[in-house]
């Protein structure tokens, strides 16, 4: 099996974990689930024991809120597949460590350590990488400071993790966009001459 990185973006109840975790089963294989959210509230209590309600039974899974490259290293020693849902709590989890008003840059470089080690882990493996993200670029700016901090580093590193991965979907209403294959369309990317 060829080793793939993949990234799965949508907005909030897109489909964008089910058709990861569909992605993971084709790819056959042992399955370690990474998950990055933290119960910091029944609500999201509730979110979370719903995610792991749907997983096989035959999957491993992780909790990694932070450091999830180095955690990976060991963790996924036996795993043909990762699947981390998802990037975007990932970042939440750094950057309420910042406090009420995280400076961009901070949080920027915090994210990009995260992705630097998970890239690293990936490279050093044998396992193929599925990664789940909130797009959340598409609404309106958002009227305080750290919401778009927020919206503004997760952006860069959805482009950076996008230009990398081998493949990368956009779930809308539950049906997947193959980003890749529909960015060869595009004769002028970008407008450069």
């Amino acid at each position: 099996m060829t080793k793939r990185l993949i990234l799965v973006l949508g907005g909030a109840r897109s489909g964008k974990s089910s058709l990861a975790e569909d992605l993971a089963m084709r790819l056959g294989g042992r399955v370690l689930y990474v998950a990055t959210a933290e119960a910091r509230d029944a609500e999201m209590a509730s979110r979370i024991a719903h995610h792991q309600s749907r997983r096989p039974e035959g999957w491993s899974t992780l909790e990694a809120p932070r450091e999830v490259g180095r955690t990976l290293a060991a963790a996924a020693a036996d795993a043909d597949v990762v699947l981390l849902d998802c990037l975007t709590l990932l970042l939440s989890n750094l950057m309420l460590d910042l406090g009420d008003d995280p400076d961009e840059e901070v949080a920027s470089a915090r994210l990009d350590s995260e992705i630097d080690s998970l890239l690293a882990a990936y490279e050093r493996s044998r396992w193929s990488l599925i990664l789940v993200s909130n797009e959340v670029g598409w609404g309106l700016v958002p009227p305080y400071p750290l919401g778009r901090v927020y919206r503004d580093v997760l952006g860069r590193a959805h482009q950076r993790l996008a230009a990398q991965a081998d493949h990368v979907y956009l779930v809308i209403a539950g049906i997947p966009l193959d980003l890749k294959r529909l960015g060869g369309l595009v004769e002028n990317p970008g407008g450069r001459p």
